[in-house]
C-alpha cells in the first residue's frame, strides 16, 4: 500500500514539475513590433556628433521642429494631406532650424530633405523592436550628422514617444539570457522541495 502512495505522490511531483521546466525553455521574452501603420512619416535628426554640446543642441532642434510640424498635422487623418503639407512648408522647417541655432549660438551648417528611403537602423524601446530599413521621413542632418539620432512618428503623431531612448539589440537580449536562468532554477527548487518535505511528513 505504502508503495502505491509512494508512486501517486511521483505522479503528482511530476505533474507540478513539467510546466515549470517547460517554462524553462519558452519563458523568454517575445520581442514585439510596436504597430506603427505602415503609411507613417517619421522624423528623424541626426547630431553633429555625441559631444554634449551637440546632443543638447540636438534636442532643441528636436523640441523646436517636432512641435512645429505636429502643430501642422495633428488633426489631419489623411496621408496625402500630410504629405503634400510637409512638402509645401520644408522652408519653414529649415528657418525653425535655423532660428534654433542662432539662439544656440551656433553657426553649424544643415540639412533638411522629405524623402520616402531614408535609413533607420534597429532600436529597442521598452518590449518593442523596430526593424532597421527605410522609411518615408524628414531627415535633419546637423553638420556632420556622425553623432547619435533621435527618432518619432510625425503622422499619425507619436512623438509623445521617444523612441531614441532604447537600447540596442544585443544589449537587451544579453539580459534576457542571464536573468531569466536564475529565476526560472528558483522555482523548481522551491516546488521539489515543498512536495518532498510533504511525502517525507506522510511516511514519517
Amino acid at each position: 500500500m505504502k508503495k502505491l502512495v509512494f508512486f501517486t505522490f511521483i505522479a503528482i511531483i511530476l505533474f507540478f514539475t513539467m510546466p515549470v521546466f517547460g517554462q524553462s525553455t519558452n519563458k523568454k521574452e517575445v520581442l514585439e513590433f510596436q504597430v506603427i501603420p505602415d503609411e507613417a512619416i517619421r522624423l528623424r535628426i541626426l547630431a553633429n556628433s555625441d559631444t554634449d554640446l551637440d546632443q543638447d543642441l540636438k534636442h532643441k532642434v528636436r523640441d523646436r521642429v517636432n512641435e512645429e510640424i505636429t502643430n501642422w498635422v495633428q488633426d489631419m487623418t489623411d496621408i496625402q494631406d500630410a504629405r503634400t503639407l510637409i512638402r509645401e512648408n520644408l522652408s519653414k522647417i529649415e528657418a525653425v532650424i535655423g532660428e534654433t541655432l542662432a539662439e544656440a549660438e551656433n553657426n553649424e551648417n544643415f540639412n533638411v530633405k522629405y524623402d520616402k528611403n531614408v535609413t533607420f537602423p534597429a532600436k529597442i524601446y521598452g518590449n518593442y523592436l523596430y526593424p532597421a530599413g527605410e522609411y518615408e521621413a524628414v531627415l535633419v542632418t546637423i553638420g556632420e550628422g556622425k553623432g547619435s539620432n533621435w527618432w518619432c512618428v510625425l503622422f499619425p503623431p507619436l512623438c509623445f514617444l521617444d523612441f531614441s531612448n532604447g537600447t540596442s539589440v544585443a544589449d537587451v537580449s544579453t539580459d534576457l539570457e542571464t536573468e531569466e536562468p536564475e529565476e526560472v532554477e528558483e522555482e523548481e527548487v522551491t516546488v521539489k522541495f515543498f512536495l518532498f518535505d510533504w511525502i517525507s511528513s506522510l511516511f514519517s
